[in-house]
């Protein structure tokens, strides 16, 4: 419970929220912090360290239907990947960028993808891990504040996007 009202305090106060805002956010005594964490700062590290978890995540991942259209996966891939990047976005931007090895989340993380794209083996032209490492590169990008800023796409066209490309049929003349 404490540390669920930590990470937004932190968001809306910047790293100088007190512990005094951190107990009343959780309608708890000043003092019950300082028992459970011995101090604000162990409070917002655990709270930050929580945040960063990407176990909730993948849970989340894990709750796409393999039956449901390949459409309706991407775009709830997409929303799930969006919405985690620009939490950490936005967390960074108060608490400063943080660098640990993601190697192996990424894997997991893929390996979550193509289990619920395995249906769709036939359709896609890349192997399921890629089509995961192409939705994380767009969702990364299309999140970041520097590089999306003023050009921004929503879930269902970045779906779109990676369904069907950027390039249609040729044009015959008679279409003009």
């Amino acid at each position: 419970m404490i540390l669920d009202v930590v990470v937004p305090l932190l968001l809306e106060h910047g790293t100088g929220v007190t512990s005094r805002q951190i107990a009343q956010a959780a309608g708890i005594a000043e003092g019950t912090i300082f028992r459970v964490f011995g101090d604000k700062d162990s409070v917002v590290s655990a709270a930050i360290d929580k945040y960063f978890d990407p176990e909730p995540f993948r849970e989340q991942l894990r709750h796409i239907s393999p039956e449901w259209s390949l459409d309706v996966k991407l775009r709830e891939l997409i929303r799930l990947m969006r919405e985690r990047f620009t939490g950490i976005f936005r967390l960074a931007s108060v608490i400063g960028p943080r660098h640990p090895d993601r190697r192996d989340q990424r894997q997991v993380y893929a390996s979550i993808v193509a289990d619920f794209l395995a249906p769709d083996l036939e359709r896609l032209t890349l192997p399921p891990v890629r089509v995961a490492h192409i939705v994380r590169l767009l969702t990364f990008a299309s999140a970041f504040p520097m590089v999306n800023a003023g050009i921004e796409f929503d879930d269902a066209e970045l779906a779109h996007i990676i369904m069907h490309g950027v390039v249609g049929a040729p044009r015959s003349e008679s279409q003009g």
